[in-house]
């Protein structure tokens, strides 16, 4: 063996790509550990976006980072754009008073015969970040009822769930019904809050 042979040291240069690896590896990780630890999550079938749209108010949820300054009255209305997206504008009433408001994107979850309505992904980072995947989050439409007045809406991960609703003044027994449904598909609905709207 040549002991003169020097063995390159890494250099400031190849930290960012072994950074950007081991996250991707993380990220990989994590996401076959939330695979493994829960079942399919079936979804509504023969979502017609275009009946979907409009607006919806929030009756329940689990809590969540973003919307943690949300005191009540919250909202999202949806319009369907060319190319299969859909326009969403969330809002708020905020903890101050004021109104909080997010304007996003969403798309179908696959291409060509993968595609399936009731999966969508909404992002509300800017435009030209969309080529990340981690801008964008799961959006699915787990059940429908009375003629797309009531809509259940989580991520497979569990982490994130609605209940939503065409009428600000939502039927109480629906609202349960929903949140019973999503209790048998693994999400933990002893956690969620109502939302007042006033």
């Amino acid at each position: 063996m040549n002991r003169n042979l020097a063995v390159p040291k890494p250099t400031r240069q190849r930290w960012p790509l072994l950074i950007a690896t081991a996250l991707a590896i993380a990220a990989l990780s994590a996401c076959a550990s939330n695979t493994a630890k829960n079942p399919p999550l079936p979804t509504q079938a023969n979502v017609d976006l275009e009946r979907y749209a409009g607006v919806w108010y929030e009756q329940a949820r689990l809590p969540n980072r973003f919307q943690k300054s949300c005191a009540g009255d919250v909202q999202a209305t949806y319009t369907v754009l060319p190319d299969s997206k859909m326009r969403v504008v969330n809002q708020c009433r905020s903890v101050d008073g004021g109104t909080k408001l997010a304007e996003g994107m969403g798309r179908l979850a696959g291409d060509g015969a993968d595609a399936d309505p009731a999966r969508l992904e909404v992002r509300f980072a800017p435009g030209w970040l969309s080529w990340l995947p981690p801008v964008w989050g799961d959006y699915w439409i787990i059940r429908l009822q009375g003629d797309y007045q009531y809509s259940l809406v989580g991520t497979p991960d569990r982490e994130y769930l609605w209940v939503l609703s065409r009428d600000k003044a939502a039927d109480a027994s629906k609202v349960d019904a929903l949140l019973d449904h999503a209790r048998t598909l693994g999400f933990p609905v002893e956690q969620v809050i109502r939302t007042t709207q006033d």
